[in-house]
């Protein structure tokens, strides 16, 4: 497995030391593994998105009609 350095201030290595039963290896690990995966997946989301015709204006009347439909269901349900 490869190792990989960080540099910090003082203030910071004292705090972590105080916590010195805490694995900060293992921490920073999944810390950067999750970071990758979210980072992989905005990625992906970005390249779907730049192909996509839907519009702000298409997304407002969605909405409306999805709020209408809400508020006819919660109407027949007697909750409103």
């Amino acid at each position: 497995m490869a190792s990989v350095t960080f540099a910090v201030d003082e203030e910071l290595k004292a705090d972590l030391e105080h916590f010195s039963w805490v694995n900060w290896s293992e921490v920073v690990r999944l810390e950067i593994a999750e970071d990758l995966e979210r980072s992989v997946a905005l990625e992906k989301f970005l390249k779907i998105i730049s192909k996509s015709k839907f519009t702000e204006k298409d997304a407002e009347l969605l909405s409306e009609k999805v709020k209408a439909a809400m508020h006819r269901k919660l109407q027949e349900e007697g909750l409103i």
